[in-house]
């Protein structure tokens, strides 16, 4: 049997993460439970006003949030505030497929296209690997506004 699966990022402002890894992914934030948001709600927004309702300190709000798959199909992904800074590098990272069914040049700039639309979100770019057939498409390496590695392929 499957199992469903949550990938949890620890970071420094949780917010802010799930925002860019959003972008990134074509993600939303889910509502608070017992709120409709309207298609120009800021889900964040709404957060914050229902932390504030049920008596959650200010200095408490921004220690997680998340982001959901709007079709239900890929894993929720759980952003919680921790202490510690990044020390080194991901263990564990996420492979952004970014150009799926494209090969060669036409992949690559695809790669680029995309590393550049999330650069100008936040992250910053580490590496391209240029394409080794039969086994390597080639992929472009780049890092979230925390630090974590990802790789867009």
């Amino acid at each position: 049997m499957s199992r469903h699966v949550q990938v949890t990022i620890d970071a420094r402002d949780p917010r802010a993460l799930a925002r860019f890894w959003a972008e990134v992914l074509g993600y939303v934030v889910p509502a608070p439970p017992g709120v409709e948001l309207g298609p120009a709600d800021d889900p964040f927004r709404a957060w914050e006003e229902f932390l504030a309702r049920i008596g959650v300190p200010e200095q408490a709000r921004n220690s997680r949030a998340a982001i959901e798959d709007p079709q239900g199909h890929g894993p929720r992904v759980f952003f919680q505030q921790v202490p510690l800074e990044k020390a080194g590098k991901n263990r564990v990272h996420l492979d952004v497929r970014a150009a799926p069914g494209l090969a060669g040049e036409e992949r690559m700039a695809a790669l680029e296209a995309e590393g550049a639309r999330l650069v100008a979100l936040g992250a910053t770019r580490l590496a391209r690997h240029e394409p080794q057939p039969p086994l390597d498409a080639g992929h472009i390496v780049l890092a979230d506004p925390e630090g974590n590695e990802f790789c867009l392929d």
